[in-house]
């Protein structure tokens, strides 16, 4: 080989030389083989667009998150983001504190979501931060502050919560009961849930049939019924009432608020709740003699110094006590008479206290005297000026006229009695003197005759509603003495 290589030709000696001299190109330098090696003025143009992406696909997240998370904290109730959460134990369901009161308000015993049975109510502090947490982030997401303040003022935070028991279920219904024998009452039945019993049972027909009872013979002693809800009851039972003004009992079971006789001054009037029912009530109109002018003033009053029926109640009952004959007046007019008809049932015992009154002798003391007590209240002087500056009817709660609105207007006829000795002389064609008048001259025939003394009607038909009670009596059998 030595040989071979001394014979080569001088140039191929120099070639051989400059092609091991000569070096490989870079990898990097070809730029289409690789992608990712690129200029730096193209790396410079792509980096700001980059970032942009990636800030805009965390802001999208973050967004999805806090909507899922919204949606995962939502009341089951009120259906939005719980405010002050509680939770429902056993079951664990998370509620606003707020909803679950308004719940248990209304007469809910178990949990509102499974409608399992719940002991107690905590509050959530767990879930609280949760919710702080995402109000922080998205702050959108919060409730109006509205809604907030009402929450609050129905549930204050932190505090626990109990869920009432529930009532014990009904007894099944007698499908063929007797209608010739007396049922036996709440009271009647030994180990009953009101803690009494009757000294007198009445015995169950379908059990006993020998010991029963015949309604032909009268209610059962110690026995009577309920004002309210017409059931046979226990007379002198705890739970028990009696109206000191009509004598009717009440059983105090049936119907909660309503089968009972009440104190004289938290009694609240029947069918008189607020001042739309005073608006619905024909009685109304019938106290002012039908002048609607009179009664639409009185009812703006009404809505202005936000009284209702029941606030008018108590100041009638409280005037009455202080006049000298008391709540008499009325008895002697028959005014809280439950018979069928005739003369007033005497009282057995005119002079005892009245302490407790029915919902239907409230709302007759209503009636009787919300025309004096709106001459009373109109006294004040709070109605506006041209109001209290109409001039008094001659004829006073006797006009013809009162009916004609544009008459009514212009003239009051609602004020209080007048007396011969306040009157003043009068002489005919001249009305008392209280307020000066200018009446019509000869051969005017405008107003009515002119009458020097006015008195207001000393009774009232009685309501709709009691007598409806008095028709519904007198289909009763007679009671029989025992």
């Amino acid at each position: 080989m030595d040989h071979e290589s001394s014979e080569r030709a001088p140039g191929t000696h120099v070639a051989d030389a400059a092609l091991t001299l000569k070096r490989k190109a870079s990898p990097s330098f070809d730029a289409t083989e690789d992608p990712d090696t690129r200029t730096g003025k193209r790396r410079r143009e792509d980096t700001p667009q980059t970032e942009e992406d990636s800030v805009e696909s965390a802001s999208e997240r973050q967004n999805r998150l806090a909507d899922e998370l919204a949606l995962d904290l939502q009341c089951g109730c009120c259906s939005d983001l719980v405010i002050n959460p509680v939770i429902v134990l056993p079951c664990q369901h998370f509620f606003c504190g707020s909803c679950v009161v308004q719940w248990i308000k209304n007469g809910g015993t178990n949990c509102p979501a499974c409608r399992s049975v719940s002991t107690s109510v905590a509050p959530f502090r767990t879930m609280s931060a949760v919710v702080d947490t995402l109000l922080r982030i998205a702050p959108e997401k919060a409730r109006p502050e509205r809604e907030v303040q009402q929450a609050d003022a129905i549930y204050r935070k932190g505090s626990n919560l109990r869920i009432p028991v529930p009532r014990t279920a009904s007894p099944e219904p007698n499908l063929n009961p007797s209608t010739d024998f007396a049922r036996p009452c709440p009271h009647c039945a030994p180990h009953n849930p009101y803690g009494w019993q009757c000294p007198q049972p009445i015995a169950d027909p379908n059990i006993e049939p020998d010991n029963a009872w015949p309604l032909d013979d009268g209610l059962p002693p110690g026995h009577g019924h309920c004002g309210n809800c017409e059931n046979l009851m226990a007379l002198n039972a705890p739970a028990s009432s009696k109206c000191d003004f009509c004598h009717i009992h009440f059983c105090g079971i049936g119907v909660r608020g309503r089968c009972q006789a009440g104190p004289l001054l938290h009694q609240q009037p029947h069918g008189m709740m607020d001042v739309a029912d005073l608006i619905q009530s024909t009685d109304v109109y019938e106290c002012f003699d039908s002048n609607y002018v009179e009664v639409e003033i009185m009812l703006d009053y009404l809505t202005a110094q936000e009284m209702t029926p029941r606030h008018i109640y108590r100041e009638i009952v409280m005037y009455l006590q202080t006049q000298p004959r008391g709540f008499q007046p009325l008895i002697d007019q028959g005014l809280f008479t439950d018979s069928t008809g005739g003369a007033p049932v005497p009282d057995p015992n005119p002079d005892a206290p009245r302490r407790r009154i029915c919902r239907v002798c409230a709302t007759e003391i209503l009636l009787w005297g919300i025309r004096d007590w709106w001459v009373r209240e109109r006294a004040k002087g709070f109605l506006e000026e041209h109001i209290l500056a109409r001039k008094d009817c001659p004829a006073g709660s006797a006009c013809g006229n009162q009916n004609d609105t544009a008459h009514a207007k212009e003239f009051n006829h609602i004020f209080a009695e007048r007396t011969p000795d306040a009157a003043g002389p009068s002489s005919e064609g001249e009305p008392p003197a209280r307020h000066p008048l200018q009446l019509p001259t000869e051969g005017e025939h405008d107003l009515p005759p002119v009458a020097p003394l006015y008195t207001r009607r000393t009774s009232r038909p009685a309501t709709r509603l009691r007598t409806r009670r008095r028709a519904h009596r007198s289909r009763r059998p007679p009671s029989r003495s025992c």
